[in-house]
């Protein structure tokens, strides 16, 4: 029996990453619009939040700029704001800001084969991770990808 070199959960996993890399669906800030379709408990969001929040501050720096985040509402986006301000950020989340320290964060979160796909996104990066759900929050599963763009706001 011949065996593909592609196993399909592999293309599945491929597939929706592109998908969530390319996604350009504009919101108000020209990135992807904040979703968190996944049912997290608190624990679990602020362990994510925490643990992305931590990725972020290793690239932008700790507390060095402010935050324009538009939240959807949802448990993670709360998780996240939270987090950001323990991290020593100013967090923007119902005004416009015009300082040129301002990065606009969106977010996305979903369920994926069982576990938790999340990514932040700016203008000049993407951090995602899987992670799984468990009795005292979530773990990650995965390595943090990253992808670096030149930053430069969509025309």
């Amino acid at each position: 029996m011949h065996r593909s070199i592609f196993q399909p959960r592999l293309v599945v996993f491929v597939l929706c990453a592109a998908l969530l890399a390319g996604c350009q669906t504009l919101g108000g800030a020209g990135l992807v619009t904040s979703s968190a379709t996944a049912q997290l408990t608190p624990e679990a969001a602020s362990a994510i939040a925490g643990d992305m929040i931590g990725r972020f501050a290793e690239q932008v720096g700790p507390g060095t700029t402010t935050i324009q985040l538009e939240p959807d509402g949802s448990i993670f986006g709360e998780a996240l704001e939270s987090s950001l301000r323990e991290w020593g950020y100013a967090v923007a989340t119902d005004q416009a800001t015009e300082e040129a320290t301002t990065v606009a964060l969106a977010y996305v979160v979903d369920t994926f084969e069982g576990s938790i796909l999340v990514r932040l996104s700016t203008h000049a990066l993407d951090l995602t991770r899987m992670y799984q759900m468990g009795g005292e929050g979530a773990t990650p599963i995965s390595p943090l990808s990253m992808m670096q763009r030149d930053g430069r706001e969509p025309s």
